[in-house]
């Protein structure tokens, strides 16, 4: 971490409040609505679908831009624009106005995606640029995790203010969104200075990379159509399965992710030791086991456990994939890169969601608890395709800058 730029450190810095706001609010929309019934599971796939879709839509358009008029502005305007999420959410229970504020999630997050990656790669090398998106992946996952827990102080909240379990939680997001206004603001004073070096457009001639760049990004897709079917929903599985409040899911979901982010130490150690491509199959391999036992672990705490090495493993491999895309495509075009791999993955994560959600929903209402083992089955298969095809497509191409 110490070869990682003091300006790229700095600039991870700028997000530990904008994850820390989305970790909470995941923890509000998966759990806390659907405990008190303000929404089921269905509806809860549906808003991660939505978001999904209206990212995916401006998602590449929004990349090409940030390739070729720079990174800064398209970060500040997503930047700029989540906080109004977090507000819409903390200020009514209306489902259509949630629809509304999950799109507006996904033009926030297609104007952050494109720029992200790309500008983090373009401050780093080879030398350096695993350990820069392992930082990233540390500091993001840590910061979630500190929104997942904040529910462990909500009855502490209510005794002590003497308010309603409603009031406290929609409080909460309230305040984080107002403060996430900051997060633009800390970026533009960090990079205001910053100047962006221009990339040359690649020649229309080099379809090659086009190609192993849609390759790449389709075949992690096919990882991304298994999580999506039951990682994005995994606190209403604890509350549908076992009984798991809010209270208890939000700081396991914590320690899961604080877990996952010092797992990622290790990435650059594997990657430098094996090679990125290899540590991504090793790890990502590994945790596959681990999701698969899932479906027939009837115990809550060993649940937990299993769960807590399946993430661990599988997000060892996350910024190392991040860093592998970056350093196998043309610079001029990391922001239409970061922009295809995030949709190629969320299309049929979103797709999925809403499917793993329904089957929930559905194992809930008819006391079938076999469904609610389903999803943990067939992310487990799903995995293991996009792996070996990974594994084929892919073992022979090297990192190039």
């Amino acid at each position: 971490m110490r070869l990682v730029p003091t300006s790229v450190r700095l600039l991870i810095l700028t997000q530990v409040l904008n994850t820390f706001g989305f970790g909470y609010f995941l923890i509000y929309l998966t759990v806390y609505l659907v405990e008190t019934n303000l929404v089921d599971a269905y509806q809860v796939g549906l808003v991660l679908g939505i978001e999904t879709v209206v990212m995916i839509l401006a998602g590449i358009p929004l990349g090409i831009l940030s390739d070729r008029r720079g990174r800064k502005q398209f970060l500040l305007i997503g930047n700029a624009l989540l906080p109004f999420t977090l507000l819409v959410f903390a200020l009514t229970t209306n489902f259509g106005w949630y629809l509304l504020a999950a799109s507006l999630a996904g033009i926030a997050e297609a104007c952050s995606l494109g720029s992200w990656n790309a500008i983090i790669a373009d401050q780093t090398d080879l030398t350096n640029r695993d350990s820069a998106f392992a930082l990233s992946f540390i500091v993001s996952n840590v910061s979630i995790s500190a929104g997942f827990a904040l529910p462990l102080a909500m009855p502490w909240l209510q005794s002590s203010l003497g308010m309603s379990t409603s009031q406290v939680h929609s409080g909460a997001l309230l305040i984080l969104g107002v403060l996430n206004f900051m997060g633009p603001l800390f970026i533009w004073l960090l990079l205001r200075s910053y100047k962006e070096t221009p990339h040359p457009t690649p020649p229309d001639e080099d379809r090659g990379e086009l190609k192993l760049l849609l390759k790449f990004s389709g075949l992690n897709g096919i990882i991304g159509l298994g999580a999506g079917l039951i990682v994005p929903i995994l606190g209403t599985w604890l509350l549908y399965k076992f009984a798991v409040p809010d209270t208890y899911s939000g700081p396991f979901l914590a320690l899961s992710s604080v877990t996952i982010a010092f797992a990622a130490i290790v990435s650059p150690r594997l990657s430098k030791r094996y090679g990125s491509f290899n540590s991504i199959l090793m790890t990502a391999g590994s945790s596959t086991v681990f999701m698969f036992s899932m479906a027939f672990i009837p115990n809550v705490f060993l649940a937990g456990g299993v769960y807590l090495i399946r993430a661990s493993l599988m997000n060892m491999a996350s910024p190392l994939l991040d860093s592998y895309l970056m350093s196998i495509i043309h610079p001029g075009r990391r922001g239409l890169g970061s922009a295809i791999s995030a949709i190629v993955w969320r299309l049929p994560n979103s797709v999925t969601t809403i499917i793993g959600g329904y089957i929930l929903y559905a194992g809930y209402t008819s006391g079938n608890r076999f469904l609610y083992d389903v999803p943990w089955t067939g992310a487990a298969a799903l995995y293991v395709v996009g792996i070996v095809l990974l594994y084929t497509s892919f073992r022979h191409v090297k990192p190039k800058g």
